[in-house]
């Protein structure tokens, strides 16, 4: 054990050197798609729904919430190192009230986009939907703060914007009519455009933290791999392709409104690169070296006090990549994926994903611990 004591050890004098920082951030709002809606979609007439089982069957209790995934989702886990609260409510849930949403919340949609027309699809929440439900949610605030502390509130909070995926894969990659307006380059411009534009708004709304999640490899996303009929179950790199092409113009955008709005800071949170090393190297990937490249002192002395209890977790890397645990894994998600589908897996910590498009829970937290240190260092 003496391997461990003394990191411990060496680590504790360290972090008795280190200095807080006064910053802090008040809350965690998420603007976006499935990856970071915690249910608002339950309250919705759509088919883009997860209030089911087998849904949230790793979630605190089992239960679905409605969120994709079989437990949490990377803004729950970025709220919680954040010294937040570990679950992000959906603004919708009437469970919910004011004083829950007042240290973060959620006004994703599944199956939105930056494109009215990809919302339109499943009939879900536009973004300028999300934009006005935020409105709404700082009067509330400081209604129940009061001006001044709901201000403080909005302006030190870190909002997270997720959006993208479906604007392709759902909109552009299956639906002719995008096709007929936009090359593919030209649809990205359109995105971008748009995501600029959605930043200024909440920008003179008082917004001043933001992380753009990048779009994720969406060719190897398992649904995607299915279509790959010239190179079955591999990645289609096309659908790659644009996801990166998209990213360096998303990241384009972050540096010039950094650049020129003033007071504001946009992280651009490449998760892209993040979760292709799982899916490239997923036997290795959850060994020491990888888990612990970027965390933060604290978080690596939370990890060492912590070693007995996970080392089982911390050394077993994944074991399937290109499908998901739900059923087959190929096409399962939303309403295909329910209790009474067949084959689906006794223990999703060992798929990358949990459906054919969503991470599973433990992927989620192993790209939201390696985005943490990074988030740490631009906003605290």
């Amino acid at each position: 054990m003496a391997f461990i004591i003394f990191p411990c050890i060496f680590f504790i004098q360290i972090l008795a050197t280190c200095s807080l920082s006064e910053a802090k951030v008040s809350a965690v709002i998420a603007f976006g798609d499935s990856f970071v809606d915690s249910g608002n979609n339950n309250y919705i007439p759509t088919l883009a729904k997860s209030n089911f089982e087998p849904y949230g069957r790793d979630f605190p209790g089992g239960t679905p919430t409605g969120r994709f995934c079989d437990g949490r989702l990377q803004p729950d886990f970025i709220s919680e190192g954040f010294g937040l609260k570990p679950i992000i409510p959906a603004y919708l849930d009437p469970t919910f009230s004011i004083s829950d949403f007042a240290t973060g919340v959620s006004f994703g949609s599944a199956s939105t986009g930056y494109d009215n027309a990809t919302a339109d699809l499943l009939k879900v929440i536009p973004l300028w939907k999300e934009v006005e439900y935020y409105k709404e949610y700082q009067t509330k605030l400081r209604a129940y703060l009061g001006d001044r502390m709901a201000n403080r509130v909005i302006s030190d909070a870190l909002y997270l914007i997720n959006l993208g995926t479906n604007d392709f894969i759902l909109n552009y990659f299956s639906v002719p009519l995008r096709k007929l307006e936009f090359t593919v380059q030209q649809y990205e411009d359109f995105l971008v455009g748009i995501a600029e534009n959605f930043v200024k708004q909440i920008y003179s709304l008082g917004a001043r933290k933001l992380s753009m999640i990048s779009l994720l490899p969406l060719g190897c996303f398992p649904v995607e791999r299915a279509m790959n009929i010239g190179n079955p179950l591999n990645c289609l790199e096309e659908r790659n392709k644009a996801a990166l092409e998209f990213n360096g113009k998303l990241k384009a955008m972050v540096a010039k409104l950094n650049k020129y709005l003033p007071g504001l800071k946009v992280f651009f949170a490449d998760a892209y690169e993040l979760l292709l090393q799982l899916i490239t190297r997923p036997s290795e990937y959850g060994k020491y070296y990888s888990y612990l490249k970027f965390m933060s002192v604290q978080h690596i002395f939370d990890v060492l006090l912590s070693i007995t209890v996970t080392i089982d977790d911390r050394v077993t890397g994944f074991e399937v990549v290109e499908k998901g645990c739900c059923g087959t894994g190929l096409v399962e998600t939303a309403v295909l994926c329910n209790r009474h589908t067949p084959f689906t897996c006794p223990d999703a910590n060992k798929y990358v994903f949990w459906d054919s498009i969503h991470p599973s829970q433990r992927a989620n937290k192993i790209v939201a611990d390696e985005l943490l240190p990074r988030l740490r260092q631009v906003f605290l």
